[in-house]
Parts: structure tokens; sequence; C-alpha cells
């Protein structure tokens, strides 16, 4: 087991609750690049954030994740299939996907594995897309006062994984073997609460992890209870997390 899928896999239910969904435009612009509107592989689902939203664009969607805890806390849907399996080896038929996607997960996969399965996966000129957030932003004043007081806490649990999304999945870092396809520049617009804004960055991987160590937990509980006396759990900060993708042609 990898560390993402035991961190990940251990917090399903804080990740479905906390996690954000991704803008419409984009499950839009897959419906408009893909051949067809009939099956789609997700991979990586997590807790289905993008496979819901998916199958209201497409016939049937098949959404794989190697955690069976992320799998047991996953969205239903009709058309949606869940199933637990690895994304070097997803246990479905050749040539049987229109589209296949890659929401937040892609960092973790092995490369030399993955891609080739992607290509057995995917059916005549099937699309291959995947993105990331990884930053959020409010304001320069609660940027500096809240998120990077958080992320220098937690910077030396990051997994190195992390930095392949953090650099914009570089074909250098990922090997991409198909020819790009340009997408469009989309962005998470949300309203939050500090309160919402607090859980989520408590579901990073870094954050669960820091918390083994005993000097930099005191140090985080320190952090919170300042800001539990700055900010009111209840206020509104509007916050934008850009995407970064990749998207190519199989």
């Amino acid at each position: 087991m990898n560390q993402a899928s035991h961190t990940f896999g251990q917090a399903a239910g804080d990740y479905a609750a906390a996690r954000p969904t991704y803008p419409p435009a984009l499950f839009d612009w897959l419906a408009e690049i893909a051949p067809r509107r009939d099956r789609v592989w997700d991979c990586g689902t997590g807790t289905g954030q993008a496979a819901v939203d998916l199958a209201a664009r497409f016939k049937a969607v098949h959404a794989t994740d190697f955690s069976a805890g992320q799998i047991a806390a996953a969205k239903p849907a009709p058309n949606v299939t869940y199933a637990v399996a690895p994304a070097e080896s997803s246990g479905l038929p050749d040539r049987w996907a229109d589209l296949i996607t890659v929401a937040n997960a892609l960092h973790w996969f092995d490369f030399g594995k993955f891609w080739p399965e992607v290509k057995r996966v995917g059916a005549t000129d099937a699309v291959f897309v995947a993105w990331a957030y990884n930053w959020f932003f409010v304001s320069n004043a609660f940027d500096a006062d809240v998120t990077t007081r958080v992320r220098d806490l937690i910077a030396p649990f990051w997994a190195p994984n992390n930095r392949l999304n953090w650099d914009g999945y570089r074909d250098a870092d990922i090997r991409f073997p198909f020819p790009r396809i340009s997408p469009p520049a989309f962005a998470i617009e949300l309203a939050w609460s500090f309160r919402q804004i607090l859980a989520f960055m408590q579901t990073w991987s870094a954050y669960r992890l820091s918390r083994n160590d005993a000097a930099v937990s005191k140090a985080m509980d320190d952090l919170l209870a300042e800001f539990a006396k700055t900010y009111r759990m209840d206020e509104v900060f509007q916050v934008r997390m850009p995407l970064v993708m990749v998207a190519g042609r199989i």
C-alpha cells in the first residue's frame, strides 16, 4: 500500500466532506472533446468527486481507486460503477473507454505501468485528461496570516510525489506519451467559511502526517487556537483554486 492510499483511506469520510467539487465547465469541455459520450474510466476516483459529474454527461462511468476506504465513502450515482483497483491494472477490457480521467491523483501513479494501461483501455480516438488543484488563494493578507503559516509547519511532511502536481505535470516528470491537447484555464471558485477552509487543510496528507510529530502537533494546536481568537468560524471568504491540467489524445 502506498502512502497516498493509506493516508487518504484512513480519512475517507473527512475527504468526502471537505474536498471541493470541480467547475461544471470542466465537465462540459470533457464531453465536447471526447469522441463519444459512452464510457469513461475515472481513475483514482477517491470518493467520486469527478465521477458523479461525469455520469451526468456520459452513459457509463467506471470509477476505480486503490483505497477501499475511499471507495466505501464514494458518492453513488445510477450509471457509476465503483471498484477497488490500482491505476496500473484497472480490470477493464481492451479499448473500453472513450474518455479516461484522473482528478487530483496522477502524481501518485507508476507511470511506467500506468501509461500502457491507458493505451490498452482507451478506445479509438479516446481522450486522456488529468487535472489537480494544489494551493488555494483568498487574499494577500489572509494567505500570509493563515495558509502560509500552516503550510510552513507541515512542509517537511509532504511526499515527493506532490511536487509533480506543484510543477504542473511537466512531460519530463510524468513522461506523458500522447500528443497534448491545450485545455482552457479552469479554476474552482468557492465561498467557504473559515471552518471549511480549516477542514480542507486538515485533509492534506502532510497535515495528517505532521500530527504524528509531537512538537509540530503542539505548534499546530497553538496556531489553531490563535486563529480561533482572530477569525469567526462562520466568516465567509472567497476562495480560488486554479487547476493544473494535462490532456492528450490516445
